[in-house]
């Protein structure tokens, strides 16, 4: 290696050959630096005196071109962005004869930009002025890039810690916060990080609501030294509580000592909200808010344990609700869902906190009594219900009076098990409806055979339209003018091939229950039209026939079926006449204004069934286009006797003519009524005295009869 210097102007060639060269080990020394070394003037333009060869490397430049500034100057390779500041820095040390020290860039011979940091020191004469500045300058880019990289990653981190949607942290194991960003503030109510920091020293007790999870956080911390997904209540700063999710890890030293524990928290109480709510719905009715079956299943299980373990009673109780049918037909589903709401509450009231409410499906609860001591106590809870349903229910302007029958068994007398217990209780509970409902019955063992029989029924009923076991009676309409038969009414019968006939109210509810009333009403409509065509085709005297109407056929559909019936069948329309309970025809009333009257243009007749026994007002009442009123049996049966059925049917009997309606009375067995009817000026009766309901065959030699009487 060779060392370019000089001492003194390169044009005194004595001079440059006069200086010694350095010995071999400063050469060695110089070379194997990683850098430059140099000795310049204090002048304007620091002109180099000495370079070594670590220039090349450095600057691109041979040291030649830069000793006495013979191709380019130091001071130009510079930077120019950085001279001014480099010659301030330095000249500032020299100054107050301090060691300089600084970083800065240059421009290499390829034009690259390199960073370089540079220390030097002034050298001064014995009379204390500078005489030159010997230095050393090394090449610090990559130091610098990686600086700088590091720079840009503690900012993005920064930028992240500071605008992350999650709250982040750093805590220590005796519950303070050492760093937390601005969302941690925000989720715990804070109004910046470093409130919390500072509000906040004690984790255990002023965060989690429950503090043992803080004990649990740092077990798990301490064996696993993290933790994922770990789901706590705590308190924000004004009280309120909510959940939140952490994951952690626990940071330790070298040494393997705890330093502090860092991780996440993310605010989920609108997630857990949810899953709450899916949970609640999993297992809730979501009418009225009460246990569904599953609930119920899993609450029984539960009491029928608790009752083998302290001895005690559990009861099941079965409770259904009488006149939910009429009113959810009558007034509609959105009134039926009111009550059922009603109910629900009602029955709560009747129980204990310990005990259970359920909806079991429809109109049908049950309860389940768990801890009674005896029967008695059972008893007084029943009695609670009968009363607390039967309250009355006002909608709008109309009150109502709605009962139940319920039905009870008990474990461990009545069964052991979930499913016995609940059957047992649900044949209780149509004992109680057949003994007249508004009620309660314990389970009886007998009671099983009759669950069979009315199970067996509903399959028979079932198969009946297809076996062709239903028949037509009709029984007679009579003239109180003149006694004549002025008219007849269709009413079913089920004749079945091993229990002969079986009466109406038998069957028609179980007809109602199993959805199977529309088309045993479509099959009495067009038998009981092809019947009344054929006593016109046999030449005897026209007469209509009513038909009665479920509530269930009453929709925009029956209309075009009637016009499609009669039309089958060829009978005139006047000769139909279709009766409506009261309790249907209120059902919905603007809705059923538009239906009779769409089944009067057909030219039928319409009449009003049962009336009295409902809720109808004089205002509907005009509006509706009938044709009749029928006084329901109820109050005929006692006109002779009870002065209020008697002024009851006075008073039907005046309403109907002031609305230029026929009023018809049923029920009429005695000659009394039949007097009483006739004296008020009733216009038809129909009961048992007048004929019973008969076969067609019967009825058809009732009109010849009463033709050849006329001929």
């Amino acid at each position: 290696m060779k060392i370019v210097a000089s001492l003194i102007p390169s044009d005194n060639a004595a001079a440059i050959t006069s200086i010694a060269r350095p010995s071999r080990l400063l050469e060695t020394l110089l070379a194997n630096l990683d850098g430059m070394v140099y000795r310049c003037r204090d002048d304007d333009e620091w002109t180099m005196e000495f370079i070594s060869e670590g220039c090349l490397e450095l600057t691109g430049y041979q040291p030649e071109d830069l000793l006495f500034n013979h191709r380019i100057s130091y001071e130009d390779i510079t930077h120019p962005e950085d001279r001014e500041t480099v010659r301030q820095t330095i000249r500032a040390c020299l100054d107050g004869k301090r060691r300089f020290e600084l970083e800065y860039r240059i421009v290499r011979a390829d034009g690259d930009v390199r960073w370089v940091w540079e220390r030097g020191v002034g050298i001064y004469n014995a009379a204390g002025t500078l005489d030159a500045l010997e230095g050393y300058v090394q090449d610090v880019t990559a130091r610098k890039e990686a600086d700088q990289a590091l720079l840009e990653a503690e900012r993005r981190y920064r930028s992240i810690f500071e605008n992350a949607i999650e709250g982040v942290f750093q805590s220590t194991p005796d519950g303070g916060y050492i760093a937390v960003n601005p969302a941690l503030a925000r989720i715990y109510g804070y109004k910046s990080a470093d409130d919390l920091i500072v509000s906040l020293r004690d984790i255990k007790h002023q965060l989690y609501v429950e503090p043992e999870r803080r004990t649990e956080f740092m077990r798990m911390m301490a064996e696993f030294g993290s933790v994922s997904n770990f789901e706590s209540r705590v308190y924000r700063r004004d009280g309120e509580i909510i959940w939140i999710s952490e994951n952690a890890r626990a940071v330790r030293d070298e040494a393997g000592t705890l330093m502090f524990y860092e991780g996440t928290v993310e605010a989920i109480t609108e997630r857990k909200l949810y899953e709450a709510e899916i949970r609640h719905q999993a297992t809730h009715d979501a009418l009225t808010g009460l246990p569904n079956r599953t609930m119920l299943h899993n609450h029984l299980q539960r009491a029928i344990q608790s009752t083998r373990q302290k001895g005690t009673l559990t009861a099941v109780v079965f409770v259904d609700l009488d006149q939910f049918k009429f009113i959810n037909d009558s007034l509609g589903h959105q009134v039926g869902d009111e009550l059922l709401k009603t109910v629900a509450q009602r029955l709560v009231s009747c129980v204990r906190e310990t005990d259970m409410v359920a909806r079991q499906g429809g109109d049908e609860f049950v309860l389940v009594l768990q801890n009674q001591p005896d029967e008695n106590r059972i008893t007084e809870v029943l009695q609670r219900i009968l009363s607390a349903v039967a309250r009355p229910w006002v909608v709008g302007d109309r009150e109502f009076h709605v009962t139940c029958s319920i039905g009870v068994s008990r474990c461990p007398t009545d069964g052991r098990d979930v499913e016995t217990l609940l059957k047992n209780a649900d044949s209780a509970m149509y004992k109680a409806k057949e003994l007249g409902r508004n009620n309660f019955q314990y389970f009886a063992g007998w009671m099983d055979a009759q669950v069979s029989n009315r199970l067996e029924m509903l399959v028979s009923l079932r198969r009946a339209l297809d076996r062709d076991e239903f028949k037509l009676y009709y029984q007679p309409k009579i003239s109180l003018a003149n006694g004549r038969i002025i008219g007849a009414e269709a009413l079913i019968r089920w004749i079945t091939p091993d229990q002969g006939m079986v009466p109406p109210d038998r069957f028609i509810p179980f007809a109602e229950e199993a959805g199977l009333i529309v088309p045993i009403g479509e099959w009495v409509l067009r038998t009981a039209c092809a019947q009344n065509k054929a006593w016109q085709d046999a030449g005897l005297a026209p007469i209509p026939v009513a038909v009665n109407l479920s509530p269930r056929q009453l929709d925009q559909n029956l209309p075009e079926f009637v016009r499609q019936v009669l039309a089958e069948s060829c009978l005139a329309a006047a000769w139909l006449e279709l009766e409506i309970t009261e309790n249907v025809v209120m059902k919905d009333a603007e809705k059923t204004v538009a239906t009779l009257n769409a089944l009067k243009r057909l030219g039928l007749q319409v009449s009003v069934d049962d009336f009295g026994t409902g809720y109808s007002s004089l205002s509907y009442l005009r509006r509706f286009p009938v044709d009749a009123l029928k006084i329901d049996k109820s109050f005929v049966r006692d006109i002779a006797r009870d002065t209020d059925s008697a002024a009851i049917v006075k008073a039907v009997i005046s309403l109907g003519h002031i609305l230029n309606l026929r009023v018809i009375a049923e029920g009429v067995e005695d000659q009394e009524q039949y007097n009483f009817l006739l004296e008020n000026g009733c216009d038809e009766v129909q009961g048992y005295l007048l004929g019973k309901p008969m076969p067609a065959e019967d009825f058809t030699r009732r009109l010849e009869l009463e033709k050849k009487a006329a001929g």
